[in-house]
């Protein structure tokens, strides 16, 4: 097998297996991690108590149940392929919330006087949600997607992903 078909071989596997491996891993990540604020267990409950404690109808530990509840029907929506439209839906409301520390709990997030350029720990874990952000979009590229890598055009009309070979 030369180098060029070696090559070839992983990128297939990838093309295979990545979108697939990405679905699930959010799913696991947003059910584990979901899970874990009803029961108040979440190392991130007390930061998320402090961001929604403005919000009316519940007191922040009841918020932080609400959040969690919805973080696990993120996760479960992301393991079906079918569902992975609603799962981003319901990402693109969460994350809204996810970033707000970064506004409203500046002090928490940010080292003292180093504003925005040094995160803290917690603004580390909140930044880093722009790649979650960036895998739903990859998933998302891919729900008009049927199987063998074609897609449904609006006209109805069946073609390639557009996938590069060569």
């Amino acid at each position: 097998m030369t180098l060029d078909e070696l090559d070839h071989t992983i990128a297939a596997f990838m093309a295979r297996w990545g979108i697939l491996a990405l679905r699930v891993s959010l799913g696991l990540i947003f059910i584990w991690f979901g899970i874990l604020k009803p029961f108040g267990i979440s190392p991130a409950g007390p930061l998320v108590e402090a961001t929604v404690g403005w919000m009316p109808g519940l007191s922040p530990s009841q918020w932080l149940a609400v959040i969690g509840w919805w973080e696990v029907a993120i996760g479960v929506a992301f393991l079906f392929r079918k569902t992975a439209r609603l799962a981003i839906a319901l990402l693109a409301m969460q994350m809204v919330g996810t970033l707000l520390p970064l506004v409203l709990l500046p002090e928490v997030t940010f080292q003292s006087g180093r504003y925005p350029f040094a995160p803290t720990i917690e603004g580390q874990y909140i930044i880093k949600n722009l790649l979650i952000i960036s895998a739903a979009l990859v998933v998302g590229g891919t729900v008009r997607q049927k199987g063998g890598g074609e897609t449904v055009g609006r006209a109805g009309r069946r073609g390639r992903s557009g996938l590069a070979r060569g």
